[in-house]
């Protein structure tokens, strides 16, 4: 198959991006969002305290074979958990 060089494009039709610009001139309003203080402070400064040298050392552990997993506590305080969540709910609704 021979290709053919002698193309060149018409300057009849806009350009892709002018034509799409021509179709919606007007951009759609912008929305106000507001927060409440509760979001505010979820997403900011209460941030819970980190123990870096706990974790680098859990880390090392666990690199090194070292770390044992307890499955009952982790269900333990699962359950734990899930019991502090459906309390606080039932609070809620009262």
């Amino acid at each position: 198959m021979k290709i053919d060089s002698s193309y060149k494009p018409s300057s009849a039709a806009p350009p892709p991006k002018a034509a799409a610009a021509q179709a919606a001139p007007n951009p759609a309003p912008a929305e106000a969002v507001s927060l409440s203080s509760l979001a505010g402070s979820l997403q900011g400064g209460d941030k819970p305290p980190v123990n870096t040298a706990r974790i680098q050392e859990i880390k090392q552990a666990i690199s090194e074979g070292r770390f044992k997993i307890n499955p009952e506590a982790i269900a333990d305080r699962l359950i734990e958990s899930a019991r502090d969540l459906v309390n606080s709910g039932s609070k809620r609704q009262a």
